[in-house]
């Protein structure tokens, strides 16, 4: 039952125009699992972000990674974001040893906007792992 609330949640799309900021939503589906009206598989939390499980995974292990600060898009973050954004990047590595895939390798994937395949407009981070991967993605 749950898990089909948060499918329906995250397949809402909201279509900005390209190259224009995002006003935040605060009642996307992420920003409800900061605020836990949402239950999550937590696997990561720290004063700047939350590390969960993805609900629609895309590989054996999928998991999100996203800020507690209200940003929309990757575009949208500024100049004072930067520390932030390096510190998702770590956390993802983090989790990743903690499960046990940093050594076989993973993928990070970041969407920004519409066209990319973002569908829930809080910024986040994809780490896929437990397949092969081919290239270019997409």
């Amino acid at each position: 039952m749950r898990r089909s609330i948060l499918r329906r949640l995250c397949a809402r799309r909201f279509r900005a125009p390209p190259n224009h900021p995002v006003n935040y939503d605060a009642s996307n589906v992420f920003a409800r699992i900061l605020r836990r009206e949402i239950p999550a598989r937590l696997l990561h939390e720290d004063h700047q972000c939350v590390a969960f499980a993805d609900v629609a995974p895309q590989a054996p292990v999928h998991f999100l990674v996203i800020p507690k600060r209200a940003i929309a898009r990757l575009a949208d973050a500024d100049e004072s974001d930067k520390a932030l954004l390096g510190h998702l990047l770590w956390a993802a590595a983090e989790v990743a040893k903690k499960l046990g895939i940093a050594n076989d390798g993973f993928r990070v994937v970041i969407n920004n906007g519409s066209n990319a395949g973002q569908s829930v407009f809080h910024l986040h981070v994809h780490v896929l792992a437990g397949r092969s991967f081919g290239w270019p993605p997409g």
